[in-house]
Parts: structure tokens; C-alpha cells; sequence
């Protein structure tokens, strides 16, 4: 997954909102992404790019964006606070990128 740094999460943001890119998938109950009440497995998903913010006067500020593109076109995004400020503890949200990561490199090995 190609890494790519920006100022800003809000510049980041702004960047998506005007590519129509800026539908954020979310985290469901059942460990899948969701987007507009639509469930994504780890099959069904795909990382196309991250944005990586390291926190430099703040260890608060450590995020990453996840650029995503669903099996039916949809382009949208995921925010998480990293490390110990992640938003995510024990949803599933960390194996599930974990799992989508381990199936591309799986797929581009083959």
C-alpha cells in the first residue's frame, strides 16, 4: 500500500470531498465495513492508498486515512487514531484492516 503524507487530515479530507471520494465506511456490529447501511467484508473491499499523520508536537494528533474501494465502485474512506488513541479498541476495525492488507498481498503475489 503505497504511502503518501499531506499536511492536514483536513486537507486530506477537503481533497476527497472534491473527487466525490469523501463517503466515509464505518466500522458495524457484525465486523464489517458499512457505508449508507451496506455491509463490506474483508473480501469485498479494497485499500487503494493511506494518508499517514504522525503526531509531532502531539502524539494525539498519529492518524491514518484509508482510501477504499468497494467491489461495486464505491469510493470512500476510514479515519482511525492510531496507537493508544485509537477510536477502534475492541470493535474488529484492526483485524478486519489487518485481513484486507494480508488478502492484497496475498492476491498481488499470485
Amino acid at each position: 500500500m503505497p504511502n503518501q503524507e499531506m499536511d492536514t487530515i483536513s486537507t486530506v479530507l477537503n481533497m476527497l470531498k472534491l473527487k466525490n471520494q469523501d463517503n466515509e465506511f464505518v466500522i458495524n456490529q457484525t465486523g464489517q465495513l458499512s457505508l449508507n447501511g451496506k455491509s463490506y467484508g474483508k473480501h469485498d473491499i479494497k485499500i487503494i492508498k493511506t494518508y499517514r499523520f504522525e503526531g509531532e508536537s502531539d502524539p494525539a494528533d498519529e492518524a491514518i486515512i484509508y482510501l477504499i474501494r468497494a467491489q461495486d465502485g464505491i469510493v470512500g474512506y476510514s479515519l482511525d487514531a492510531y496507537g493508544v488513541y485509537t477510536n477502534h479498541r475492541n470493535d474488529g476495525y484492526t483485524d478486519l484492516i489487518q485481513q484486507i492488507a494480508i488478502n492484497q498481498a496475498i492476491n498481488a503475489a499470485e
